[in-house]
């Protein structure tokens, strides 16, 4: 709540119900990290300075570093609301835009195929606060690039059954752009992995601090609170360089790896409630050490903090430390079997197959004293 106050960008702003429920709300088990409070000091810093206004963040790192819980931090601490886009190697400008759709009169409709009616029923009900995308990912359960292709289904379905009529047509904004004229902190994860330089432009364009989005229906200016934290991969499949006229349009970036280890046991103690602080040293060692070999031997997974955070639950659960580190980590890294020798050896040589069982030993030792101590078992 503190973190909230002081950072808070528009005061006066009043959020209806419905954009209170988007601000994130920071669990009990977050830590508040350098990084977040190096941005959230620099935006309030200079939210006020016209061109020196610093509103499109750059968290650029390994998957499982954080980058998409800075980003909801970062919407706790301004009182904004969160939204999120994940883009994808096909996106087209109606993605980053919206579409029109044409809408089909309810008799033309009962004749559809029962999936399309309730996708478009959905689409015709919605009152303009989710995007045509949040509702078809909502109503089918699919991935935004399954959800872009059937709106695109949807369109010339759309207009193969209004052949005749006069038609009303309806626009149905992208998030981006729900987000833009809002005044939303949005995430724009993996802009990366997009192949269609037109689709960048259009990106660039918006995220000027000045910029605005031609829409079919009309032209919107970018709302002063709008606030973009573009979240990218290094090393993904599929990802390439970050577009540079996108990189120039951010004015703080963040270079994100794996925390401290005692920043990592920190944030396990409080994920997790685990406490044995052996076995939390041990793990965090053993994560950074796999991350330094699959980065030495382009080895294309990762070992990060969420590997992290489900192996040491697994174990607090009574689940063997080695036979977990297979599941939870390396299995996440890779399943070939060189790779996966190579991450072993690497184990090895730094002892810590030893460690894991010198933790697991001490781990039963003291459930056999816990046991013990409260009569469940006798000497």
């Amino acid at each position: 709540m503190k973190e909230h106050v002081q950072y808070l960008l528009s005061p006066a702003r009043q959020l209806s119900d419905a954009e209170k429920c988007l601000v994130w709300k920071k669990p009990l088990s977050h830590k508040v990290s350098e990084e977040e409070q190096r941005i959230s000091k620099e935006i309030k810093r200079s939210w006020n300075r016209g061109e020196m206004k610093i509103a499109n963040i750059l968290l650029e790192g390994d998957a499982g570093s954080g980058k998409t819980q800075l980003a909801k931090a970062l919407s706790a601490n301004f009182g904004l609301p969160y939204t999120k886009v994940t883009c994808f190697a096909d996106m087209d400008k109606s993605d980053i835009i919206g579409a029109i759709l044409p809408v089909i009169s309810s008799e033309r409709l009962e004749r559809m195929d029962q999936a399309d009616q309730s996708v478009l029923k959905a689409l015709y009900e919605s009152d303009g606060f989710q995007s045509a995308a949040e509702v078809l990912i909502n109503v089918l359960g699919v991935t935004p690039e399954a959800a872009a292709l059937k709106m695109k289904q949807l369109l010339n379905l759309a207009m193969e059954n209004t052949e005749g009529e006069a038609v009303e047509y309806r626009f149905y904004p992208s998030e981006i752009v729900r987000a833009y004229q809002k005044g939303y902190l949005l995430e724009i994860q993996e802009p990366n992995v997009i192949r269609d330089a037109a689709v960048l432009m259009a990106l660039n364009s918006a995220l000027e601090l000045d910029g605005s989005i031609n829409l079919p229906t009309e032209i919107i200016r970018r709302h002063p609170d709008f606030i973009a934290v573009i979240t990218a991969n290094r090393s993904y499949a599929g990802s390439r360089p970050l577009n540079e006229a996108l990189r120039d349009r951010v004015q703080h970036t963040e270079k994100m790896d794996l925390p401290t280890k005692e920043v990592m046991i920190e944030r396990a103690r409080a994920k997790t409630d685990y406490r044995n602080e052996q076995v939390l040293g041990v793990f965090a060692d053993t994560i950074m050490i796999l991350d330094k070999t699959a980065r030495a031997n382009a080895i294309k997974g990762v070992a990060g903090m969420r590997s992290y955070f489900y192996w040491v639950d697994a174990v607090a659960e009574g689940t063997s430390a080695i036979e977990s580190l297979y599941h939870k980590v390396i299995y996440k890294i890779t399943t070939d079997s060189d790779e996966i020798k190579i991450l072993e050896d690497a184990l090895k040589s730094h002892h810590l197959f030893e460690n894991l069982n010198a933790a697991e030993i001490e781990v039963k030792k003291n459930e056999f004293l816990t046991l013990q101590s409260s009569g469940q078992v006798e000497i």
